[in-house]
C-alpha cells in the first residue's frame, strides 16, 4: 500500500473538522447527525481525500474499537535514526511502521493496520449499535473472524463453543459415570482453526487446598475449574512445543506454533485462536452488581468501590483487599480470585512465565459463560476488560491488554445439590489417555484416579510437574542457559527471555494499585524455591 496524504489544504481542514466533530460528539453525547458510514469513510480514503491516520481514528469512533498507536523498538535491520510505531486495536498489535519522524512512522503503522481491517469493515452490512452498554467485540486480524463476530455469525460461534465442550465432556467422562457430578463446575479451553472448534484442555472443581504452602512444588493449591483448565492448557502448549522442535517433519507441521517474523520466539499460527468456556460466573469482581451505567472507556466512578477491587480467596471465602487485612503467613493459604487471575492472564498471557522463554504471549479471543443462573455479565465486562484499560503503552514488547469478547451461552453441565464429590477436581488435556482426579482439599491425586503419576500422588498439574516439562523442552532445544536454573523461581524470572514477562507482571500490579484497585499480595517466597 502506497502512502496517502491530503491533496490540498481545503480537504485537510474538512478532515480535521470532521475528526473534531466526531470527538466532541463522543465526549459530550451530541446526536446532531447520524453516525458516519464506515464505507463512506473508506471511499474517501481510497480517493485520497483522507490519509490513513485520519481514517483509522474515524473508524475507531464509528466502529467503536479501542485504538492506540504505540511507539515500539526499531527492527534490527533498520539502520540510522528511525522511529517505530505499531497500531494496537483492542489489544491486537499490527505490523510495525518505520519512519524518519514520528509522524511518518505513525502514518505507516496506520496503513499496515488498515490493510488487515479494511477488507472486513467494507463488508459490514448491519448498523452499528448507537449506545453500547459494554465494549464491543475484539477486532481480530482474520477478516472472516471479524465479520463473524460483528454480524449475525456471532451467535453461531457462541453455539459451537458449548457444543464442543459438551461433546468432549461426554467422550472423556463416559467411561467414568460415577464421577460425572464433577462437571457441575467446569472450564475448558477451545481452539479454533480452519477445521472448526475443539476442546484441548479442561478442568473442574471449586475448592482450594487446606494444606499450608508447599515447599516441594508437589501440591496443587488452587483447584478451581478455570485454574485447573489453564494449567491443563499449559500441558497442551508444552506438547505442541515439543512437536515443533522435534526432528519429525510431520509432527512439526501439526504443531500450532510457527516461528515469529523477525524474532527469536514462536507464535501461534495465523489460523489458530483460543476461547475460554466456563459454566459459572467467576468469583470476585465479576460478580459485582450493575449499579451504574459506565462509559465503556472510563471506570473512575468505581475505583474506590470494594466490589471492583482485587479479591482474595481465603479458606473458601472471598474478601476484597480494600476492606480487610490478612496475615500472609505460611500457615494461611491466600490466592487471588478467579476474576483477578483472568484479568492478569489477559495482559500477561495464559502461557505462564516458563513457557514465555519460548513463545509470545498467548491470549484468548473470547470468554463465554454458560451459567443458567446468570443474566448479567456487566461485572465481568468491567473487571476483565476495563480495569486495566490503557496499560498497553507501559508494557514490554509483545505484551498488551487484550479485550476478550464476553458473552452468555447455553449451559453445558448443570449445578448439583450433591456435596459428596464437590472437593474433587478433574483435569484433562489433549493427548492424555485418561482423566486425572485430584482431591482439592489435599492437593494430591486420589487413589481411585484413572491416572496416577506415582506413589507420592503428586498431580500432573503441580508446579514440580510443570518444571519437569520445562526442563524436557530446554533439553530438547539445547537451551543450556535454562537448564542451569537451580530452582523453579530462578527458571521463571532470572533468564533473559522471561524478563519481559516479569516486567509486565510488575507493571500490571503497579498499575492496578495506582488505579485504586488494591495491592496484589506477595506470594510466600518458599513456595517457588524447589528444584527437580
Amino acid at each position: 500500500m502506497v502512502a496517502r496524504g491530503f491533496l490540498f489544504s481545503g480537504r485537510l481542514i474538512d478532515s480535521l473538522s470532521e475528526l473534531l466533530c466526531t470527538f466532541l460528539s463522543c465526549l459530550l453525547g451530541w446526536n446532531a447527525r447520524p453516525p458516519l458510514d464506515p464505507n463512506v469513510l473508506i471511499e474517501r480514503y481510497r480517493q485520497d481525500e483522507m490519509n490513513a491516520l485520519a481514517l483509522i481514528h474515524n473508524l475507531a469512533q464509528v466502529v467503536q474499537f479501542q485504538l492506540e498507536l504505540k511507539e515500539t523498538v526499531t527492527p534490527a535491520h533498520v539502520h540510522g535514526l528511525h522511529f517505530a510505531f505499531c497500531a494496537v486495536i483492542d489489544g491486537v498489535e499490527y505490523k510495525t511502521g518505520i519512519g524518519k519522524s514520528k509522524k511518518e512512522a505513525r502514518l505507516q503503522a496506520a496503513q499496515y493496520a488498515l490493510e488487515d481491517l479494511l477488507p472486513a469493515i467494507e463488508h459490514l452490512k448491519s448498523a452499528l449499535p448507537e449506545t453500547p452498554d459494554f465494549p464491543p467485540p475484539l477486532l481480530v486480524k482474520d477478516p472472516s473472524d471479524f465479520i463473524r463476530r460483528t454480524s449475525h455469525g456471532g451467535s453461531s460461534v457462541n453455539l459451537q463453543i458449548p457444543q464442543a465442550v459438551r461433546f468432549q465432556l461426554n467422550k472423556v467422562f463416559s467411561p467414568h459415570p460415577d464421577i460425572s457430578v464433577c462437571t457441575s463446575t467446569t472450564a475448558a479451553f477451545v481452539i479454533q482453526t480452519s477445521a472448526g472448534f475443539q476442546v484441548v484442555a479442561f478442568g473442574t472443581g471449586n475448592v482450594s487446598t487446606r494444606e499450608s504452602v508447599s515447599s516441594t512444588g508437589r501440591i496443587v493449591h488452587d483447584s478451581h475449574a478455570v485454574v485447573a483448565a489453564r494449567r491443563s492448557l499449559m500441558r497442551f502448549l508444552y506438547r505442541h512445543l515439543l512437536m515443533f522442535f522435534s526432528q519429525t517433519a510431520e509432527l512439526k507441521a501439526k504443531s500450532i506454533f510457527q516461528q515469529s517474523v523477525g524474532g527469536d520466539l514462536l507464535a501461534l499460527k495465523s489460523d489458530v485462536a483460543f476461547h475460554l468456556y466456563t459454566n459459572q460466573l467467576p468469583k470476585g469482581a465479576a460478580q459485582m452488581h450493575s449499579k451504574l451505567r459506565l462509559n465503556p472507556l472510563s471506570v473512575s466512578a468505581w475505583q474506590v468501590n470494594n466490589e471492583m477491587g482485587l479479591h482474595l480467596s481465603v479458606e473458601g471465602k472471598i474478601f476484597s483487599v480494600l476492606s480487610a487485612t490478612f496475615d500472609h503467613s505460611a500457615s494461611k493459604l491466600v490466592s487471588m480470585s478467579v476474576t483477578d487471575k483472568l484479568t492478569q492472564w489477559q495482559v500477561l498471557g495464559y502461557q505462564g512465565a516458563l513457557i514465555s522463554h519460548f513463545v509470545e504471549p498467548i491470549y484468548v479471543q473470547s470468554i463465554v459463560v454458560g451459567d443458567s443462573g446468570c443474566s448479567d455479565i456487566r461485572g465481568m465486562e468491567i473487571s476483565v476488560n476495563q480495569r486495566v484499560e490503557g496499560i498497553t503503552s507501559q508494557l514490554p514488547m509483545h505484551y498488551c491488554m487484550v479485550r476478550p469478547h464476553i458473552s452468555l451461552v447455553p449451559q453445558v453441565a448443570t449445578s448439583t445439590s450433591e456435596v459428596a464429590l464437590v472437593t474433587q477436581s478433574v483435569n484433562w488435556s489433549e493427548g492424555d489417555g485418561s482423566i486425572e482426579i485430584v482431591d482439592g482439599l489435599e492437593g494430591k491425586t486420589m487413589e481411585g484416579s484413572p491416572f496416577k503419576s506415582g506413589s507420592a500422588l503428586a498431580s500432573r498439574l503441580c508446579k514440580a510437574a510443570m518444571l519437569h516439562r520445562f526442563r524436557l523442552l530446554a533439553k530438547e532445544t539445547q537451551r543450556h542457559d535454562l537448564l542451569a536454573a537451580s530452582s523453579y523461581r530462578e527458571a521463571k524470572g532470572s533468564r533473559a527471555m522471561a524478563k519481559p514477562y516479569q516486567e509486565a507482571k510488575s507493571m500490571l500490579r503497579a498499575y492496578l494499585l495506582q488505579q485504586g484497585f488494591g495491592a496484589w499480595p506477595v506470594k510466600v517466597s518458599v513456595s517457588d524455591n524447589f528444584g527437580v
